[in-house]
């Protein structure tokens, strides 16, 4: 985050300051290391160095205002109404900004003197992590606040989506780090600064790419963790989370903490932390994710991407839960049946689907909206998305019913989404709903101070203000009316900035409102010399009414909005459950949808091995080629980890562009839809579970950790040696190509031998080294494909097949021709390789290699020593004196 003052410079004196700046400083003192929004009237101010600092970052005028200590003050400003642009501009450049606000209006501090201020206090700090507000968040994407910690051995990732209330906690190993973060794609991550001693915590922060907060590690201490998690659910105990361990309640309880600190004490409307561990989610490493553009493409973009191709939802939460399914696919073959069930039931019902897809549009973003409410930063608007996100409901549930069939009624998935939506299955649900149904204006402002959204008959006391406030003219005429009526004198009610409303008449006609009875109700106020002035009891109540009219309409209009905004968040469980419902129900109608277009299948997984698709189909590809105007030639693909009807292992070969990459992916992909629970493109898809994916595709350096293009693809290699196991996926395309011919291909040689004998994972070997092909003799589980090319008179033509055996060329010279390679290059490089062909072969015979002579390596000792071993073992934040000259006296005696 932001550091507290750029280097060489110091915080300003608050020495003789103004009332109002010391305000400020007051202010600063508590936030030191944010950026202070000063709320003064129509705009937010910035002094001194947070005036410099946003002026450069927002690109907005900088200038002085006054003196502080001999010195002009550095200003600079945004107006109120267009603050959420430019904070969201602040965020984005790695700040973090206090807002302090004016808690009374100026007529209320005058009333404590002449020379009272305004009262300002800070009522939120701003983070990637904490955005509520709908200009500040992608719709469609997550917006999460992670923390992590390290005790007993274990690592705990804790994540919060304030915006939506949704919180998880993962218990993992501390190698698993790096593929939570990457799976999460937080926006901030906190991080006990102790941690940043650790390499495996700084490689997983370094991956993940969210804003790293640094938080002391008293924060994480078990017993104030647990002590803050109560405070934040306002329970007595934690026993009702399901026994969360003590890195969880850390991680946990960092989170508790920062929310404490940037919401300024109001307490979000969180759902329960859902628990997951290693055993529930397929890992996916940020290469992988990367690689693979399951979320967002190489180059960020959402279009492009797998989760951007298969997108049918209509509503912004319906993606978002679209886009966590295949961030964290299932490893349960049942769990994944029941949201394949759901797809099924709604593929085989079309006008049905049309029908909810239709009403869903309608349903709003009810998880944000009752965030912002229970934040205390929603409007009449958030009420309404609550209104319209339960009638929708409501009307689902209808469109259900009235299509019934009795002899296949909707699987459980959808039974489950319509009993949490349906507001008539809850007495309070249909209570609120009725309340707002009842009382909210069709056209309905953003904030409550704006007033006008409470339709008429709600509240008689608001109907009376209204009246007076809009129709004072006629209510004055009909008093006047009324009195001269009475009286019998001629008189008129006349209004001015010192009297107000009065009764005047001419000085003749006066004389009967001295007398008995009319004495009674005119009382005398002033004497001019044409005009005599009165005022009656029932005008000075009314002048009293009317002036207050305006602001006793709102003042009832706001109390009426804080009502109805306490009752919604009495039942933000309830409203949770109902936001999760719609949106699971548009995630698989629209799956529904795609999987129509696309004639997509529905897959089969179990527990086995094997990982056989027939006729499989890249997702994203095969959309761009569509869009061309050309076809997608589908491809088969049949692996057995255990060996017994497949290959594990096959080695793909084949020319440049000839689509191995696009063949190596694509599997990877079937692999990602069908454990999210989607239809995948493809004619038939039988597959074991994959625990963890595994890609090296493509080429990259990584310059910002000193890595060469070779040493990253190294280090993304040594992960996939390390990690994989029987039941991963393996795709590996090209491994040894950035060093020189005879290293690269002995590489690629040794990492094909482990991952056969080793690792024993499903894997795909895309390579240009054909002597890899020998392989298939030399081991027992390993087979050849080939990508097909044929030469038609001298050109290239790709046939996009992948068939058994191997090439015996990769066409390179070829492939340099149609990229536009100059002719005579190209005709020199033919020359230069009809030369090298007809040369004798290198005398590196690779039939002469033993067998998995790379499984038993000369014994060489690495690692840790034990002394090493028992430091990692320790907690010395959870160790008693005692205990700790215990352990350093069992140290000195393990030397």
């Amino acid at each position: 985050m932001n550091a507290p003052l750029p280097p060489g410079q110091t915080a300003p004196d608050a020495t003789g300051a103004t009332p109002v700046m010391q305000q400020y400083f007051d202010a600063k003192s508590r936030q030191p290391d944010a950026l202070v929004f000063f709320r003064m009237g129509d705009f937010y101010e910035l002094f001194f160095d947070d005036a410099i600092r946003a002026a450069a970052a927002l690109g907005i005028a900088q200038t002085f205002r006054g003196t502080h200590n001999g010195q002009p003050i550095p200003m600079a400003g945004v107006p109120v109404h267009a603050a959420e642009a430019y904070l969201a501009k602040l965020i984005r450049a790695g700040f973090k900004v206090a807002v302090c606000e004016q808690m009374e209006n100026p007529a209320e501090a005058r009333k404590r003197g002449s020379k009272a201020i305004v009262h300002r206090d800070v009522v939120r700090i701003v983070t990637p992590g904490t955005l509520t507000e709908d200009g500040l968040l992608d719709a469609r994407g997550a917006n999460r606040l992670a923390a992590i910690a390290l005790r007993g051995g274990q690592a705990a990732v804790a994540s919060v989506e304030l915006s939506t209330g949704e919180v998880e906690s993962l218990l993992i190993a501390p190698s698993g780090l790096s593929a939570a973060l990457a799976a999460l794609q937080p926006s901030e991550i906190l991080v006990p600064d102790r941690l940043f001693a650790d390499e495996t915590v700084n490689l997983a922060l370094k991956a993940a790419g969210g804003l790293v907060q640094p938080v002391a590690q008293a924060l994480a201490e078990p017993a104030a963790s647990e002590a803050r998690l109560k405070r934040l659910y306002g329970v007595d105990t934690l026993d009702g989370f399901g026994g969360l361990a003590g890195a969880e309640i850390s991680a946990l309880g960092l989170i508790a903490a920062h929310l404490e600190m940037t919401q300024a004490g109001k307490l979000p409307a969180l759902s329960p932390p859902r628990r997951a561990g290693e055993a529930d989610v397929m890992a996916i490493d940020p290469a992988t994710r990367t690689s693979l553009e399951i979320e967002r493409t190489t180059g960020g973009q959402r279009d492009g991407s797998l989760l951007g191709s298969i997108d049918r939802c209509v509503t912004a939460a319906g993606s978002r839960m679209l886009a966590a399914r295949l961030a964290r696919p299932l490893l349960d073959p049942a769990a994944i049946d029941t949201r394949l069930d759901a797809i099924q039931w709604l593929l085989e019902r079309r006008v049905l689907r049309e029908r909810l897809r239709d009403a869903l549009k309608r349903s709003g973003d009810l998880a944000r909206a009752l965030s912002r409410l229970a934040l205390g930063r929603g409007g009449p608007r958030d009420l309404g998305v609550l209104r319209d996100g339960l009638k929708t409901g409501e009307a689902l549930s209808g469109l259900v019913v009235d299509a019934g069939d009795g002899l296949n009624p909707p699987p459980f998935e959808i039974e489950r989404a319509l009993a949490a939506v349906n507001p008539s299955l809850s007495a309070d649900l249909s209570g609120l709903l009725a309340q707002l149904t009842d009382g909210l204006g069709p056209d309905l402002p953003a904030q409550a101070r704006d007033g006008g959204f409470v339709v008429a008959g709600i509240r008689p006391e608001l109907d009376q203000a209204r009246a007076l406030r809009d129709d004072s003219r006629r209510v004055i005429i009909a008093l006047e009316s009324r009195l001269a009526a009475e009286s019998g004198v001629l008189l008129k009610i006349r209004h001015n900035a010192v009297l107000g409303y009065f009764v005047e008449t001419t000085a003749g006609k006066a004389d009967p409102l001295f007398q008995p009875p009319h004495n009674a109700t005119f009382i005398h106020r002033q004497t001019l010399a044409n005009q005599v002035r009165f005022t009656t009891v029932e005008l000075a109540d009314l002048d009293a009414r009317i002036a207050q009219a305006g602001e006793r309409a709102l003042a009832i209009e706001i109390a009426t909005f804080e009502a109805w905004r306490e009752a919604a968040c009495a039942l933000a469980a309830q409203l949770q459950a109902a936001a999760r419902a719609l949106a699971t129900l548009d995630v698989d109608s629209a799956l529904a949808e795609w999987a129509e277009d696309q004639q997509a299948v529905r897959p089969v997984l179990d527990k086995g091995f094997g990982f056989d698709a027939r006729g499989g189909r890249h997702p994203v590809v095969e959309a761009a080629v569509k869009r061309a105007g050309e076809p997608f030639t589908p491809n088969d693909c049949c692996l057995d980890g255990s060996g017994e009807t497949r290959a594990r292992l096959s080695i793909v070969t084949g020319p440049n562009m000839a689509g191995k990459s696009t063949f190596l992916r694509q599997n990877a992909l079937l692999a990602v839809m069908a454990q999210a629970g989607c239809f995948v493109p493809a004619k038939s898809l039988r597959m074991g579970v994959v625990d963890r994916l595994f890609s090296r595709v493509g080429a990259g350096d990584d310059l910002a950790r000193g890595r060469s293009t070779f040493m990253a693809e190294m280090v993304e290699t040594a992960a996939i040696l390390t990690q994989a196991t029987p039941r991963s996926f393996v795709i590996l395309d090209e491994i040894g190509r950035g060093t020189a011919t005879w290293d690269g291909l002995a590489i690629a040689w040794a990492c094909a031998e482990a991952l056969h004998g080793t690792n024993r994972s499903r894997a795909l070997f895309a390579t240009h080294y054909h002597e890899l092909a020998a392989l298939e003799d030399r081991l027992s589980y390993v087979s050849n494909l080939s990508m097909r090319a044929k030469e038609w008179n001298g050109d290239l033509v790709f046939l996009h097949e992948a068939g058994p055996g191997h090439a015996d060329r990769s066409y390179g010279v070829q492939v340099a021709k149609l990229a536009g390679v100059p002719p005579a290059v190209v005709a020199r490089a033919r020359e230069v390789l009809e030369r090298l062909e007809s040369e004798a072969e290198s005398p590196a015979r690779l039939e002469g290699l033993p067998l998995f002579a790379s499984v038993a390596p000369a014994p060489v000792k690495h690692g840790p020593s034990p002394v090493e071993e028992a430091l990692k073992g320790m907690e010395p934040d959870g160790m008693s004196p005692r205990e700790a000259m215990e352990a350093l006296y069992r140290l000195k005696g393990m030397l």
